[in-house]
């Protein structure tokens, strides 16, 4: 399909549900230089879905890493560290659910309602501080 703003699907859309076939809506707009494909492709769309302008469902990328097992897990790595004396980092946790870090933090934070931080030996905390 060619360049259609989203306007001109609307207008397409309008049209179709009208009863106008592809080739009278490109007579119609001869102005705009739509190609009749083009036309033909978005009234199609419209026919099978309803809408030219809203996505089918469920045609986005998939959620693999935010899963529902995946943020209980997490939860409960995550959760356990409270009570016993194990720390567990983002990376470590990352790495035993086979997922990246990053979508370890995204869980923690968005899901969970958590921070996750860095944590920095006391050395370098008390090497920054400043002497008076």
């Amino acid at each position: 399909m060619g360049k259609v703003s989203s306007a001109d699907k609307m207008r397409i859309q309008t049209l179709r549900k009208q009863g106008y076939g592809a080739k009278r809506i490109v007579a119609a707009y001869l102005f705009k230089n739509w190609k009749l494909m083009t036309v033909k492709n978005i009234c199609r769309i419209v026919d099978s879905r309803g809408s030219a302008t809203e996505r089918k469902a469920g045609s986005g990328r998939p959620k693999l890493a935010r899963s529902v097992a995946n943020v209980d897990h997490v939860e409960e790595l995550i959760c356990s560290q409270e009570e016993q004396s194990q720390h567990l980092s983002t990376r470590e946790i990352a790495a035993e659910l086979g997922i990246t870090d990053r979508s370890v933090r995204r869980i923690a934070k968005n899901d969970l309602g958590l921070n996750a931080f860095r944590r920095v030996p006391a050395q370098v905390i008390n090497a920054n501080t400043k002497q008076k």
